[in-house]
């Protein structure tokens, strides 16, 4: 039974996730959001569910002693911070296996008209931190996924299709419900794409932009 600490859990990707783990694992999950009165009702045998900053690296450690994964669903402008106190706290208590969700175009490598549409719309203040923080787990000594989507969709769906990190990528768009599938095989085996970067797009939606634009 695996014991999978889950940060930012609030996240509409996580909540898919959560679900899939509940039904599709015999995972133990501990939930690690701000404000935890938001998913005090998972609670349960299998759920524990925390109060807590990812910033706050003394808690963060102290909270992920003992879990065999970590999942992190995280976002805002500080980002970069966020990245530095979990690899700080991963480290420091001996966790090694790290998924951790970021975004389509971190390495400038999504091609054509998409592409040059993508950095309109995400540079100056988005796709800069974003690929800051994915070099910081990079360069930590933590074996992770990064896992980078197109633009995400509600669609109840499970359609996608992977590229690495080196290769273009492809598509425009991704349902969340088919990241958190792809989350939850990676978990389910923590020995596939370790020290990987993860593109992750809805097969057949290329394009200069995402459909609904």
């Amino acid at each position: 039974m695996k014991k999978i600490l889950i940060l930012g859990a609030a996240g509409k990707i996580a909540r898919y996730a959560i679900q899939q783990f509940i039904e599709r694992s015999d995972s133990q999950l501990t939930l690690y959001l701000r404000n935890a009165q938001r998913l005090q009702q998972l609670a349960s045998d299998r759920v524990t569910v925390i109060d807590g900053d990812v910033t706050d690296t003394p808690h963060l450690q102290e909270v992920a002693k003992g879990h065999d994964l970590v999942y992190a669903n995280l976002g805002g402008d500080d980002i970069v911070e966020q990245a530095k106190s979990v690899v700080a706290a991963l480290e420091a208590a001996d966790i090694r296996r790290l998924i951790w969700i970021s975004t389509l175009g971190i390495y400038d490598e999504v091609p054509g008209a998409f592409g040059e549409w993508n950095h309109r719309m995400l540079d100056g203040g988005y796709l800069e931190p974003y690929s800051a923080a994915a070099s910081v787990i990079e360069a930590s000594e933590l074996d992770y996924t990064i896992v980078r989507p197109a633009w995400l969709t509600n669609k109840d769906e499970v359609d996608y299709e992977l590229t690495q990190k080196g290769e273009l990528f492809k598509g425009t768009e991704v349902s969340r419900k088919s990241i958190a599938d792809f989350v939850v095989k990676v978990a389910s085996d923590p020995t596939q794409e370790v020290r990987a970067s993860v593109g992750v797009n809805k097969p057949g939606t290329d394009g200069d932009k995402p459909s609904w634009y």
